[in-house]
Order: structure tokens, then sequence, then C-alpha cells
């Protein structure tokens, strides 16, 4: 639940606390979450809920189209496929491997991630014209992943150990009334001062999430669209709008053909395997 795919879109309570997936009658209302603490409680009452709804999913494979486009109205499409591995330990982040099929220029580069709660997470970029793996230094994962509005940092999972939550209030949104949400990374050489998160209050879903950089600018909205449920109990959004205020570029990415419990072992997402 701590990995590419829901990244932001879903959280873990706390570093030290074992989730269960809920049932709908376990399932707690925005007004329930919202009800009484501080906003600080109310914001980790949010993010746990968020999580209890999506633990236990195994894991995940899919397609993936990405339509890069510039300011100018010109776009360049790829597409790669994405394994999800979730680990159950709430300590341990979960496993992403992505790999690109298409244009010929990337075809073949795989980004594999393993994502930690305590601590910097582990990424291994394979780049076929060097013919190596190479690892992603934590200063690094600030920077575009393959010419995308996506830095390497959002690509792994957004865990409120990794964060300070708050609560800050009820607001309109396209879905009718949302819970808005401040992350702030306790990690210095984080890209972000934080990200604001909009939570549909109904479906208890991610809308939509707004970056601001170091200088506390907002330079980069994410939107999901879409939401499709999955086995019958875990909402995904079909697809993603990551716009990049500055530069007026932006990123679509369009999943395909997801599938959760396919049988996906640990030794999938192992680095030594990358380019073979």
């Amino acid at each position: 639940m701590k990995t590419f795919l829901t990244t932001m879109a879903t959280t873990v309570l706390a570093a030290t606390l074992t989730l269960t997936a809920v049932t709908d009658a376990q399932a707690k209302t925005a007004a329930e979450l919202t009800a009484k603490g501080t906003p600080e409680e109310k914001g980790m009452a949010v993010a746990g809920e968020l999580a209890a709804r999506n633990v236990g999913y195994k894991d995940l494979s899919g397609e993936v189209e990405m339509v890069l486009k510039d300011a100018g109205g010109g776009e360049a499409r790829r597409r790669f496929s994405l394994k999800v591995l979730e680990q159950p330990d709430p300590k341990v982040g979960d496993w992403s491997l992505i790999e690109f099929q298409s244009p010929t220029d990337v075809k073949g580069t795989s980004l594999l991630s393993h994502g930690k709660v305590d601590g910097d997470d582990d990424q291994w970029l394979y780049l076929p014209a060097l013919g190596r793996v190479k690892r992603i230094a934590s200063s690094n994962r600030t920077g575009a992943f393959v010419g995308s509005e996506f830095a390497y940092e959002d690509l792994t999972g957004s865990d409120p150990a990794k964060h300070t939550w708050k609560f800050l209030g009820n607001k309109p949104c396209a879905s009718g009334q949302c819970l808005e949400l401040e992350a702030a990374p306790r990690d210095g050489g984080s890209g972000y001062s934080k990200r604001v998160v909009l939570v549909d209050a109904n479906e208890m879903r991610i809308e939509s999430v707004d970056f601001y950089d170091r200088k506390a600018a907002r330079i980069k909205t994410l939107a999901y669209g879409g939401y499709k449920k999955i086995n019958d109990k875990y909402w995904r959004a079909q697809s993603w709008t990551m716009q990049n205020l500055q530069n007026k570029k932006s990123t679509v990415l369009s999943f395909v053909s997801l599938k959760m419990g396919v049988g996906l072992k640990a030794s999938d997402f192992s680095a030594d395997k990358l380019g073979h």
C-alpha cells in the first residue's frame, strides 16, 4: 500500500501499527474521523482510515500508458508495465517495478523501488543503453523520472512516519465535499515543504494533491480520476494527471487491466534481475 500506485492515495497510520482490512461495517465516516481531537489527531485519523481500507490487496499488476505534454501542446507517448508487491510488515514499505515497453529509446528501462518507513527508500534504475543497474541516491530523488513531471520521490510511499499530518477542514470539491489534509515531510532532503491532499468525504478516496516546494510555493498538482473498484473492494484511480504549474508541462498516466492477487513473489522484485 506504500508504493508507486498507491503513493499519496493510501497511507499507514504509524510505523508501529499493525493494520488489518476493515469491513464496510467497521469503516468510519468522515464525520466520525473528524469529530474530535486536535487538527493533527484528526489528520492522522483520516490517514489511518485510508490505510485500513486499502490493506490486504497482496499484489497488483497492469499496463500504464504515459503521455508527456509540453506547454505548446506537443505530446510524447510511452508505455510500461507495473508490478506491486504488498509487504505485510507495517515497518516495511511495499515494492514496485516499472518496466518500459515503448518507445524504442526507453524500451527496457526499469525502475525498482523498495519502500521503507524508517529511512530512505531503496531505488534502482536499469538503463539498457548503459547495460547496467544504477542505484538512485537519496540526494537525486527530487529529479524528474524519464522526463516526466513525476519526481523519483513521487513514485514511492508517503507514510505518516515520514510526515506530520494536519486536518485543515472541509472543502467543496469535484465529488461534492472533501476533507483537506496537510502532509509535511520530516525528511529535510525532500523536494517538498508539504503536500495538501483532498479526500472525498463519502468514499474516502484521494481526489487531488497539491505539491509545495521548499519555499512554500505551489508547484505541481496531481488529479486522480476514473476510479474503479478492483475485486469489489479496493478503489483505484484509472488516470493520474500531474500538472507542473511552473513550466506548464503535464504527464498523464492511464492504467489498463489492473489485477490484484496474481501471485507475485519477492524474487520478482530483485535488483539482480533488472535487465535480464
